[in-house]
C-alpha cells in the first residue's frame, strides 16, 4: 500500500465510525451520514460534533486531513510553495462546492442501516481538459520556436511549473464562471452496527462516494 493510500485509509477509518450515545436514543443513520459528509467536504462541524461528541479541533482536522491527502498527489512535482498554496486553496473551494443529498435511512433486523446518497458530480476537470491540452501544446510550441530563434532552453522544472500554472489558471477561470455538475449518481451507503453499539460505514462505501463527488474520467 503506497503512502497516499495509507493516509487515505486512516482518514476514512477516522471519519466512518461513531459511538451510539444516550441510553435508549435511536441512532440517526441518515443524520450521521450527512454530518460525516458535511464535515469531510464542507468543513461544517456543528452536527458532526453533536452526534459524535468529537472536539471542534478534531472535527476541523478531518477536512484538513482530506486536503492533505489531495495534495499528496503533487508531492513528486516539487512545486514552489506559492503554486502549491494556490492549488490547495482552489481545491478547498472546489471540495466545499460538491453537491449531495442524503435520503432516509432504512433499518434492517440487525440494527444496521442503508442510506441512499444522491451525488451531482463536479465536472470541472472533464470540462477543462481539452482547453488544458490546447494551451499546454501552444506553450510547448512557443518554447520550441523561441529556442530555434536563439533563446535559452528553460529547465525541466521551469517548464513543468509553467504548465501547472497554466492548468491552475484554467481551473480557476472555469470555477469563477460557475462550477458545473453532471448527472445524479445514487450510491447506497451501509451504516453497519458492530459490537458495543459502534456504527461503521465501510471503506468501500466512503471511497465510492468520494469518487463520485468530482468526476475525473478524462484523467483516468
Amino acid at each position: 500500500m503506497n503512502r497516499k493510500r495509507k493516509i487515505w485509509a486512516v482518514l476514512l477509518t477516522a471519519t466512518a465510525l461513531v459511538l451510539l450515545g444516550g441510553c435508549g436514543k435511536k441512532f440517526d443513520a441518515s443524520g450521521y451520514t450527512k454530518a460525516l459528509l458535511d464535515v469531510s467536504y464542507k468543513n461544517e462541524t456543528e452536527k458532526y460534533i453533536e452526534l459524535t461528541g468529537s472536539s471542534k479541533e478534531a472535527a476541523e482536522e478531518i477536512f484538513e486531513n482530506r486536503m492533505d491527502v489531495t495534495m499528496e498527489g503533487f508531492d513528486s512535482m516539487d512545486f514552489p510553495s506559492e503554486l502549491e498554496d494556490k492549488f490547495r486553496t482552489l481545491f478547498e473551494s472546489l471540495t466545499k462546492n460538491v453537491k449531495y443529498t442524503v435520503g432516509e435511512a432504512l433499518e434492517d433486523e440487525n440494527g444496521s442501516f442503508t442510506v441512499d446518497v444522491s451525488i451531482e458530480p463536479v465536472t470541472l476537470f472533464d470540462d477543462t481538459y481539452d482547453e488544458f491540452q490546447k494551451q499546454a501544446k501552444d506553450y510547448a510550441t512557443n518554447i520550441a520556436n523561441e529556442v530555434m530563434n536563439g533563446k535559452e532552453m528553460p529547465s525541466d522544472e521551469d517548464m513543468q511549473n509553467s504548465v501547472y500554472e497554466i492548468y491552475y489558471n484554467i481551473l480557476k477561470n472555469a470555477m469563477d464562471k460557475g462550477i458545473q455538475y453532471g448527472e445524479v449518481q445514487k450510491i447506497t451507503v451501509h451504516v453497519n452496527k458492530t459490537e458495543g453499539d459502534i456504527y461503521e460505514i465501510p471503506e468501500e462505501d466512503m471511497t465510492a462516494m468520494d469518487k463520485a463527488m468530482i468526476s475525473r474520467s478524462v484523467l483516468e
